[in-house]
Parts: structure tokens; C-alpha cells; sequence
């Protein structure tokens, strides 16, 4: 079963066209959203919580279509944290609670002190004078405190130094290990996408490039760096970007597609998705 499925997605504005999207999130995995700035992954979530509407296309999460009634109870299932925390500014972790209680239907009192904790974050301490990652950090909380099935993040750990960043991920992966669970997230990091993710979806200039299993995408490519003469043997097909200088050629290649007697190097994610975005620009 999968917790979202998006099927021929397209949606115009004057200046960009989000097109024909075409992706799947199963039940238990995370995927990672990953693509430039514009690229159209905010887009792609808000038209999947149904924050704007599309001009073609279907969304399906947890089973039910969200544009259907229905879909406004399905939102309770949801922990949603976008690329800015947004609460009032006077307002406390110790008023968010009251709030989120009366909102919530499934609302975990206990469980969002134990994150408050975990965070270190003051409880009478006001919003306005939180730093960005105190902010996305109070966000994650209450997105984890009301017993979701699904995370929806937009680049919540972009304001984030690297050890709780870290923090951050080993919280949504344990946050799976109910295979009931499922996370979305989006991300210019693609060192974090590359350690938790089972699925990858790379989003360029409002095209969906792929949305493969990570790991076979790794076991799938790989780099060759070789003389221009020499690089004459790599089947064209078999090249999928490269970077000429004088010194030579680094290309990212299909393995199946080229000899085994040619030398290669291991890539890694971010490799796979900087040589097709070039590509994708010639």
C-alpha cells in the first residue's frame, strides 16, 4: 500500500508549470524530495495537503482522495512542518500546548513535553525570541505529538546545525520503524536524504527526473574519469552527464550499459543528481 500517490500532477502558473508529476510514497518508507530552489517540491506539497488546487491530475494519502470530504479528517493523521515555523509571536511552548490540545483529536500532552525536553526548549520562553532552529524545532514537536501516520517536511532541517540535525533524522527514523508510518521530506541537503531516505523523487525545473528506491539508484550508477580519447569507448547511451577539461572526462554512467573492464568509482546521491541537473541544462 502507499500512504501517497501522485498520478499525472500538473499545475501552470505564468512563469512555471509543474508537469504531469508522477510518484508514490509506500507505507513504512521515507522519501526524500530533493531539486534546486523553484524546482516546484513546495508546490508538489502544497497541492498535496490541498493548499492550492491543481489543474490536472490525482492525489491519493492514507487511501483517500484529497479532494474529497473526507480528506479534512485524514488531516488529522498528518504532522505537517514547513520551511518556517509559524506561530504568534508572543506565544509560548507552554501556550502552544493549550492550543494543539483543542486542535488535535489525537493530541499527546505527555508525549510533546517529552520532545520539549528532548529539544531543550524553553517552556515560558516567547516564540519571537526563539532562533530559527529553536522554532523548526518546536514545529518537529508538535508534529510528532499528535500520533500521525504521515510527516509532511519541508526543508525542516534546513536551519538546523549538523549534530541536531542528526538528532532530527534518527527521530524520523524511528519514527518508521511502525511500518504504518511514513515520511515526505523535502530537502537541498542531500547528505540527509542520502542517510535516511528509501526513496528518492528529484524534482527539476517542474519535471520529475526519477523517483527510484535509493539504493538501487546507488547501485545503478556510477563515475568514470578518463582521457577524452579514451572516453570515445563509453557507449552513448550509457551517459547520463559529464565534465570535460583539458585534463580529461568525469561522466556519471549507467554500470549495466558499459564494459566491466572499465574502471569506475563509487557515487554517491548527490553525484546522481548533480550530473542530471546539468544535463538537464544543455
Amino acid at each position: 500500500m502507499n500512504t501517497i500517490e501522485v498520478k499525472g500532477l500538473t499545475k501552470k502558473y505564468t512563469d512555471f508549470c509543474l508537469d504531469n508529476i508522477e510518484l508514490a510514497l509506500p507505507t513504512g518508507s521515507i522519501l526524500g524530495l530533493v531539486g534546486e530552489n523553484g524546482a516546484g517540491k513546495s508546490t508538489i506539497i502544497n497541492l498535496i495537503m490541498n493548499a492550492i488546487k491543481s489543474d490536472s491530475g490525482q492525489i491519493s494519502v492514507l487511501g483517500i482522495d484529497n479532494q474529497s470530504k473526507e480528506f479534512n479528517n485524514v488531516k488529522n493523521d498528518i504532522g505537517i512542518v514547513l520551511d518556517e515555523a509559524y506561530f504568534p509571536e508572543v506565544i509560548t511552548p507552554k501556550h502552544v500546548n493549550v492550543i494543539m490540545k483543542n486542535t488535535y483529536q489525537n493530541w499527546d500532552e505527555k508525549l510533546y513535553y517529552e520532545y520539549i525536553n528532548k529539544f531543550s526548549l524553553p517552556l515560558t520562553k516567547a516564540f519571537k525570541n526563539f532562533s530559527k532552529g529553536m522554532k523548526m524545532k518546536l514545529a518537529i514537536a508538535v508534529a510528532l505529538s499528535h500520533n500521525p501516520k504521515l510527516l509532511i517536511l519541508d526543508e525542516a532541517t534546513s536551519g538546523l546545525d549538523p549534530m541536531v540535525r542528526d538528532e532530527i533524522l534518527n527521530i524520523f527514523n524511528e519514527f518508521t520503524r511502525d511500518e504504518t508510518h511514513s515520511v515526505l521530506l523535502s530537502s537541498h541537503i542531500v547528505s540527509d536524504l542520502e542517510k535516511i531516505c528509501d526513496y528518492i523523487a528529484f524534482v527539476h525545473k517542474g519535471k520529475l527526473i526519477f523517483c527510484e528506491e535509493k539504493d538501487k539508484l546507488i547501485e545503478e550508477y556510477a563515475i568514470v574519469k578518463m582521457s577524452n580519447s579514451d572516453f570515445e569507448v563509453i557507449p552513448p547511451e550509457a551517459i547520463k552527464g559529464t565534465k570535460k577539461s583539458k585534463f580529461g572526462v568525469e561522466a556519471l554512467v549507467l554500470k549495466s550499459n558499459i564494459s566491466s573492464a572499465i574502471a569506475t568509482e563509487h557515487t554517491t546521491l548527490e553525484d546522481i543528481i548533480l550530473f542530471l541537473a546539468k544535463e538537464g541544462n544543455n
